[in-house]
């Protein structure tokens, strides 16, 4: 006889069964040669257009046979009408379906059907139309714009050099501290771009009474650029900044210089074996700390110690040439393009926690300073830099700012008094800039991440759930009040199949609904919902725990979710965000509802 009782016995085995599947999974899924996990990005046809056209521009001859294999793959990658998303995955766009058709038709193989769609979009492909329709996208912000009309120029699909914009590279030559005061027209990870595209774009342009102090800058600008470059070449590690460097270097004149050759070994070093990159080499620090804070309750979890000997050791113990970051943070990525920021800092410091049961070491502190020194005066949390603020990337976030106090509460118990003081300080501040960035409706917005079938490609489902997961454990009045009503946006956001998308309406996804179930179980765990009825969290949890089980029963969880927005809004998907995510989900849920399992730390 089938019983409600049974019935419950038999979903929690099924969720037990999918847990213990998943982290098979991810175990299994961790590098033996780094104790890391890299993950596997989407390959991303900017990414490849930007390469192939760089290599042609480097050296045609040379690197034939790469060019030829790349724009195989990105016709094979072609939408039937003609059309590009950023991965195989996505939507069709517009800077994926110009920079596409830019680098097939420098080679000669530009689909006619690409021309077409272009002057749908663009309503017409003259200069005009594409420079206009370009810059119109992206706004103020040239990070992006800029190195993408001069491809088009490169490639002979614009003509007049005079209607792109120019860009300030005798301003690299300054001290990094001033760049927050300049204005510059890019953010602050672009100053290879400010400095690549800046110049070629003097030599193309027209000469005016300032030209030739502006060309005394060209040297020392290259000199800057050397000396930003990594050992391996790869700016960020990201294929399409290092291959607007190398195109523009170039055709500038610069084909011979060591950092135009190091860019090229780059492309060359991370093709991947079907002949397409992806944005970039991986996200292995940032897919660590996300994957060990899904198996960290599990006491067998092999080389445990060589796993928080390698978190230890990623952190940036240096100035870091690039932004001039203190040492003290982590970075995106173990491998030598990457960049300390404050959502991979506070990820591994969180990881070291859960992973070293609290025991403290001398990176722990480190890590925590940097924190504290990165804080905007706005009381927020950036990305990578203190005061830019003007363009994204470099403003306040709320589930960054979130993140940060996560670290803080749960390390400042064991550092001295002074620091701890300092803390706390920073931590009413961070309060208060989150409190003031939550949406009437309880939803915040985070930077990097989104939903493409969003209709302004955002998701306050993702920012929201992320910062009540991170706030749950917070006893301040104010992060209580604040997370009981993003948890009231949450219930309203959810879909009728027990998924969540980015936003109120949009199609459910694995991850933004393991996301949502993790916080809506951290607030049941915590008490956090205090004006809403226990029942109406438990349905919501349950609907939301039978969608991820339909997902995993029919293969659909493992399927690539492009909610990832890298830089200049490039969408990307990771194959581990929905294996992770779901995981630390299940686990909460398991923990909060069933009578079966031990309540889980976090």
């Amino acid at each position: 006889m089938i019983t409600p009782e049974n019935e419950g016995i038999q979903a929690n085995r099924e969720v037990d069964e999918i847990i213990a599947s998943l982290s098979e999974h991810l175990r299994h899924r961790r590098s033996y040669k780094t104790g890391m996990w890299e993950g596997q990005l989407s390959s991303s046809a900017i990414s490849t257009s930007v390469s192939l056209f760089a290599l042609h521009i480097k050296d045609s001859k040379r690197y034939e046979y790469y060019v030829e294999r790349a724009a195989t793959w990105l016709i094979a990658d072609m939408k039937t009408d003609g059309s590009w998303g950023d991965t195989p995955e996505s939507p069709s766009n517009l800077t994926a379906t110009l920079l596409s058709y830019a680098s097939l038709y420098a080679i000669g193989r530009a689909p006619s059907a690409t021309e077409r769609y272009l002057a749908a979009h663009f309503g017409g492909t003259t200069d005009q139309h594409i420079i206009k329709g370009v810059l119109a996208y992206y706004g103020t912000d040239l990070t992006f714009s800029v190195p993408i009309l001069v491809m088009c120029a490169l490639a002979g699909i614009i003509h007049s050099w005079d209607k792109i914009p120019q860009l300030p590279f005798e301003a690299s030559v300054l001290p990094q501290g001033l760049f927050r005061f300049l204005r510059l027209p890019v953010v602050s990870y672009a100053i290879p771009a400010l400095i690549a595209v800046g110049i070629l774009r003097y030599h193309k342009g027209k000469k005016g009474i300032l030209s030739p102090l502006r060309r005394q800058f060209i040297k020392p600008a290259l000199r800057v650029l050397e000396e930003l470059q990594p050992k391996n070449g790869g700016f960020l590690e990201a294929a399409p900044l290092t291959a607007f460097v190398a195109m523009c270097l170039s055709a500038a004149g610069y084909g011979e210089l060591m950092v135009t050759a190091r860019c090229a070994d780059f492309l060359v070093d991370t093709r991947r074996l079907d002949n397409s990159w992806p944005i970039d080499t991986n996200l292995s620090c940032w897919v660590t700390s996300l994957c060990a804070r899904a198996l960290a309750d599990e006491e067998e979890l092999p080389d445990r110690e060589l796993l928080i000997q390698t978190i230890k050791q990623n952190a940036f113990t240096r100035k870091h040439p690039f932004t001039g970051a203190a040492p003290g943070g982590w970075g995106w990525t173990n491998r030598p393009g990457s960049v300390p920021d404050a959502d991979d800092t506070a990820g591994s410091l969180v990881a070291l926690h859960l992973l070293t049961h609290g025991a403290p070491c001398p990176e722990i502190e480190h890590g925590i300073r940097w924190l504290l020194g990165l804080q905007n005066a706005d009381g927020g949390m950036p990305t990578f830099c203190k005061g830019w603020g003007k363009l994204p990337f470099d403003r306040s976030s709320a589930d960054i700012s979130a993140h940060a106090l996560l670290a803080f509460r749960l390390w400042i118990p064991l550092l001295p008094e002074t620091l701890q003081q300092q803390i706390r300080r920073s931590s009413r501040r961070l309060l208060r800039w989150t409190q003031r960035a939550q949406s009437a409706n309880g939803s915040w917005t985070p930077l990097w991440f989104g939903d493409q079938n969003a209709a302004d490609e955002r998701s306050p489902v993702y920012g929201t759930a992320t910062v009540v997961t991170y706030l749950a454990d917070d006893h301040d009045a104010i992060a209580r009040a604040m997370s009981a009503h993003g948890i009231a946006y949450l219930l309203t956001a959810q879909n009728p199949d027990g998924g969540w998308g980015g936003a109120v309406g949009v199609p459910s996804k694995v991850t933004l609904t393991a996301r949502a179930l993790c916080a809506l179980a951290a607030s049941l765990k915590m008490g956090t919902h205090v004006s809403l009825p226990h029942t109406e969290l438990s349905d919501a949890m349950e609907r939301a725990c039978a969608y991820l089980c339909l997902m995993y029963r029919t293969g659909k969880l493992f399927n690539p979710e492009p909610i990832g927005l890298y830089f200049s809004r490039l969408w990307y998907s990771e194959e581990l965000y929905n294996v992770a995510f779901a995981l630390e989900a299940l686990k909460k849920y398991r923990s909060v509802l069933s009578p079966f399992s031990a309540n889980l730390s976090f």
